[in-house]
């Protein structure tokens, strides 16, 4: 018999990470060459615009992880916006992550009202549709290979 409860509770969550990691470990030769080294870790890529003035135009934050960029978050003040701006963070995450931290990839996550056409243009293909995430938004995900 089983007690199945619904709470939040962080040592529970840190230890079934663990022994998840571990049996994707065992089951993965990729992930067990990746253990104890460099690239097993997540390391963050933030990517900033400032005005002159030193206010927050636009910035980019992701992270590495193995060969691959994961952008979390792009964002462009309004004010700034067709400027080109975007498409430079997202260059500039780009470049860092292919030449400082050798990714061959990169990977995000946007929905319908904000910028599927954008990445698009920037190189990225839709690899997934979420419809309805949440309702009556669809969800995109895109990768793109790094030259």
């Amino acid at each position: 018999m089983f007690r199945i409860e619904a709470e939040v509770d962080k040592g529970r969550r840190d230890l079934l990470r663990s022994r998840l990691r571990d049996t994707n470990t065992a089951a993965s030769p990729v992930l067990a060459a990746l253990r104890g080294t460099p690239g097993e870790r997540e390391v963050p890529l933030h990517v900033w615009a400032m005005t002159p003035a030193g206010d927050l135009a636009g910035g980019l934050v992701g992270h590495t992880w193995t060969t691959w960029l994961h952008v979390t978050y792009l964002w462009v003040d309004v004010r700034h916006r067709g400027t080109g701006l975007g498409s430079r963070l997202l260059s500039e995450a780009e470049r860092v992550a292919r030449t400082a931290r050798a990714c061959t990839a990169a990977r995000l996550e946007t929905w319908d009202f904000q910028a599927p056409e954008f990445y698009r243009k920037q190189g990225y293909d839709v690899v997934s549709v979420i419809p309805d995430y949440p309702p009556g938004i669809t969800e995109y995900t895109l990768t793109k290979r790094l030259g």
